[in-house]
């Protein structure tokens, strides 16, 4: 743990950590909050899940938007402007409810567009804020463990803001977002920090292979991520055990956050490349058991071993976007990610509930299974991923990272 203790100690670090995890809760409070007020004001299941898939949609699209605008005109303006235009999302849902229907989906839509992409923002500031590769890995890891307790936070949150209103935990949703926002645009890093100059390239760091590779491979891994969110329902159903998805959701984010905090502890030498196969072969290789769907006190140990491999998958996957993002585009970079992560969880969401009317809990962890291993195959596919010419000046020495 002095790894991380050294890098909290770091100024500005806790700061900027603690800032980003705040702004970031209402991407484990949206979807519920919005859920729970269109059921409260009459709408149906339909309705609910069509207004909560839009606003991952919206906030899927708006990622990399807002992150190649971060990269030209720099963090502070972008990321308050886009807290307070998400807030007012929100707020507008909550004034208008459900009628007339366009307003709502109107606010849904900008309150996931204008989300501040502030998980891109913090890994686009760590090498400027960090002393040195073995800190910046460090920071990658226990960010990627530490967004686990979102999804843990965010959910009792928007439960204990509903008993007293549904639109009360719609305003916090977007409160919250706007103070995390504040923290961190606020602090001298985020005032300090500006993109390079980009080269003007219409696709920015799309036109890198290796980030279109990582992009690809990411989506797949969300795919899984979306189809496990479903399948332990199918699960929880057919053993007729109520409180199993829950506990099987709760396993697996622990074992992320142990698997991200026990990646970091150490500096990892070697091509990180090399050290991303290995990890993307574990967290497929923990996701094939699933499909066996055995007893619960046999599964809930593999729910929490198929989560052990995602932080690390994640934080090593950010080791290398530095080092291959083309001038000027990092940030950019990080959000097509986050997207291509958000996008693949919904398809997954999907495909599982598919194969679960289909083939029932094991037919739907299959489906997991299945995403895990044409992540590996995915990147695997795309050869060695090194840092090309079009990458910043500043990272020809991530292969030592």
């Amino acid at each position: 743990m002095r790894a991380y203790l050294d890098f909290l100690r770091k100024p500005y670090a806790a700061r900027l950590l603690g800032g980003t995890l705040l702004g970031r809760l209402p991407n484990g409070m949206s979807a519920l909050a919005i859920v729970l007020f269109v059921r409260a004001h009459g709408g149906g299941y339909t309705l609910a899940g069509v207004l909560s898939a839009l606003y991952g949609l919206a906030m899927a699209a708006g990622q990399p938007v807002l992150g190649r605008a971060m990269d030209r005109f720099g963090q502070p303006r972008i990321l308050a402007s886009g807290a307070v235009a998400a807030a007012a999302g929100f707020a507008t849902l909550a004034a208008f409810g459900l009628h007339p229907l366009p307003v709502a989906v109107a606010g849904v839509l900008l309150a996931g567009f204008a989300t501040p992409p502030l998980e891109a923002g913090l890994r686009a500031l760590w090498p400027s804020v960090l002393a040195g590769p073995a800190e910046v890995q460090a920071a990658y890891a226990l960010d990627a463990a530490a967004q686990e307790l979102l999804f843990t936070c965010g959910p009792l949150l928007v439960i204990a803001a509903a008993t007293i209103s549904k639109e009360v935990a719609l305003l916090l949703t977007g409160l919250l977002g706007v103070a995390g926002t504040l923290v961190v645009t606020s602090s001298r890093p985020s005032r300090a920090w500006q993109g390079e100059r980009a080269g003007g390239h219409w696709a920015g760091p799309l036109r890198s292979p290796g980030i279109r590779v990582l992009i690809a491979a990411l989506t797949f891994v969300g795919v899984a991520l979306g189809v496990i969110s479903v399948a332990v329902v199918t699960y929880a159903d057919e053993r007729h055990l109520s409180y199993a998805s829950g506990s099987m959701l709760a396993l697996n984010a622990l074992g992320a956050f142990v698997g991200g905090v026990a990646y970091g502890r150490r500096p990892r030498t070697g091509p990180p490349y090399r050290r991303l196969a290995l990890l993307m072969a574990g967290l497929a290789a923990g996701y094939l058991p699933l499909m066996w769907a055995p007893a619960f006190p046999v599964m809930v140990l593999l729910a929490l071993l198929s989560g052990v491999f995602l932080a690390p998958v994640l934080a090593c996957t950010f080791t290398l976007v530095d080092g291959l993002a083309p001038r000027g585009t990092v940030t950019e970079a990080f959000a097509w990610l986050v997207t291509a992560f958000g996008v693949g969880s919904a398809f997954g969401a999907a495909l599982a509930g598919l194969a679960g009317d289909a083939a029932g809990a094991r037919g739907a962890f299959a489906v997991a299974g299945a995403g895990g291993a044409v992540a590996l195959l995915t990147l695997l596919a795309g050869g060695p991923i090194r840092p090309a010419p079009l990458a910043r000046e500043s990272a020809v020495g991530q292969d030592q990272l």
